[in-house]
């Protein structure tokens, strides 16, 4: 049992990224902070404010992006700590095994790959729906057949149903598109993404500005028409009400399904070996584009719900279509314009940081080298590892329904997040010594806050999410003991 809980010391984490099988260190404070931003802020706003807001909060959707945002904070100053650590590739993998051993952080790595791979497939899915409102303004449209995934999810019922169509296509290719750029390489990915960050920040400036002149303060009543809780233990509702189909409603339940638009934030711990200062720009630039992105959020909320009443509010499409209802057509133009950007460049950070978590894995010897560790000659990106990953996406965004996708991409990363505060606490106590160019205030409150707010939006989930994470878990434990452990390049250096 002890083999299974070998950690490595932060000298040889340290020591594995040198050399010729390194990623290129050019990302600077500004450029790690518009990758956080880009992946933060698309889909929470575009996307997923109508579906809290319809089915979860009502107008304290609001709260519910504050309080989602509170339990990022506290989980932003641990990466941050680690990340100033350790700063190599992997995030949570990475800083588990140093602290938690082997097993736990297979765990985590195997658990932050359903994390960016679901994610992405989530945002692609968004993507989707905003490129079909864009081009429907101008009469065109996508092929019945070819315009969403074959199935979808009934909150009412809790079941799968059909839709009509094959596959949804635009979601495929706008990930085929987005792999293609990443193989090429992190410059050219970076500077992509800046552009893209600065087309949609202005974007969701207009939405705050432009729609508070159109906002009804009539619409934001009742604030809380589902309550202002909506905590359950495994989908049994213990404080609030009980939504369609027995699922929790209430802020807090809002809360724990938007979650999902915060989770860009910590992609930016992955890039840590391609920055230039990490110890200095990675915990900047956590916690930058954190408050950023919250400050944002919380308005572009207040106003959406306040421009329409939040059972009129859109799922697809919500804030392009806010606009379609108070009769500003040129608004639903750049405001389409500007969420197939922003979605596009959360894409592309979501895509970004999955071969890196592979890459980590694979330099322990946890999966095949030849596959998931190759570095390109040219480009210095993990390009079979980023293929791969474009694949898989493709197939989730083309078969599988959002709301099935977002609630499971935000019980595995609320996971990620109690991980990496848990770490924070072990390290303090077993290796106090170690230099920590940042260190995570008020130790163990934060910790112990991001612990206790991160289990809290878990529960807030509905069961069926739990049982979609144990199930994700046993299989990769399966991938471990059979090939993993065997491999492990930690295992083999100590025999």
């Amino acid at each position: 049992m002890k083999h299974l809980f070998r950690k490595k010391t932060l000298a040889v984490l340290l020591e594995e990224v040198q050399g010729e099988n390194r990623l290129k260190r050019i990302l600077g404070p500004v450029a790690l902070t518009s990758l956080g931003v880009g992946a933060i802020i698309g889909t929470g706003i575009f996307v997923l404010i109508g579906v809290a807001a319809h089915d979860k909060a009502g107008p304290a959707v609001t709260l519910s992006f504050a309080i989602a945002g509170l339990a990022c904070i506290f989980a932003a100053l641990c990466y941050a700590e680690f990340a100033s650590m350790a700063p190599v590739a992997g995030s949570a993998y990475t800083y588990a095994y140093a602290t938690l051993g082997e097993l736990f952080a297979w765990i985590i790595g195997w658990d932050l790959i359903l994390e960016y791979a679901v994610a992405s497939a989530t945002v692609a899915h968004g993507w989707s729906h905003y490129f079909q409102d864009f081009i429907g303004i101008f009469g065109l449209g996508v092929p019945e057949l070819l315009s969403r995934a074959p199935l979808d999810f009934d909150p009412a019922t809790g079941m799968l149903t059909g839709t009509g169509a094959l596959f949804d296509l635009p979601a495929v290719v706008i990930t085929a598109i987005v792999t293609t750029v990443l193989v090429k390489g992190i410059r050219e990915s970076s500077g992509f993404n800046t552009a893209m960050v600065v087309i949609k920040v202005a974007i969701v400036l207009l939405v705050i500005v432009l729609g508070a002149m159109y906002v009804n303060p009539a619409n934001w009543q009742p604030f809380a028409p589902f309550g202002y809780s909506g905590f359950s233990i495994f989908g049994r509702t213990v404080l609030g009400e009980v939504g369609a189909g027995g699922a929790p409603v209430g802020v807090l339940a809002g809360a724990a399904m938007i979650f999902f638009a915060y989770i860009g934030f910590d992609s930016i711990s992955t890039h840590a070996e391609e920055a230039i200062n990490p110890q200095r720009d990675v915990p900047i630039a956590l916690i930058a584009s954190l408050v950023i992105c919250t400050i944002l959020y919380i308005a572009v909320a207040t106003v959406i719900t306040g421009m329409v009443p939040y059972d009129q509010i859109n799922i697809d499409a919500p804030v392009s279509n806010a606009f379609k209802q108070v009769g500003i057509g040129w608004a639903q133009f750049l405001v389409s314009l500007g969420a197939i950007t922003g979605i596009t460049s959360v894409l592309l950070v979501m895509m970004l940081s999955q071969p890196r978590i592979f890459l980590a894995m694979a330099r322990d010897g946890l999966l095949p080298k030849n596959v998931f560790g190759a570095i390109h000659e040219k480009y210095r990106t993990p390009w079979k590892s980023t293929i791969l990953t474009g694949v898989f996406v493709s197939i989730l965004a083309a078969f599988l329904p959002l709301r099935l996708l977002a609630e499971l991409v935000n019980i595995g990363t609320l996971f990620a997040f109690v991980v990496v505060c848990a770490a924070v606490l072990i390290m303090r106590k077993k290796h106090p010594e170690a230099h920590r160019p940042f260190r995570a205030p008020l130790v163990p409150f934060v910790p112990l806050a991001g612990i206790f707010t991160c289990l809290l939006l878990m529960f807030s989930l509905p069961a069926e999410n739990w049982v979609r994470l144990i199930a994700w878990l046993l299989i990769g434990l399966c991938i471990y003991f059979f090939y993993g452990r065997r491999h492990s390049e930690l295992r083999r250096q100590q025999q």
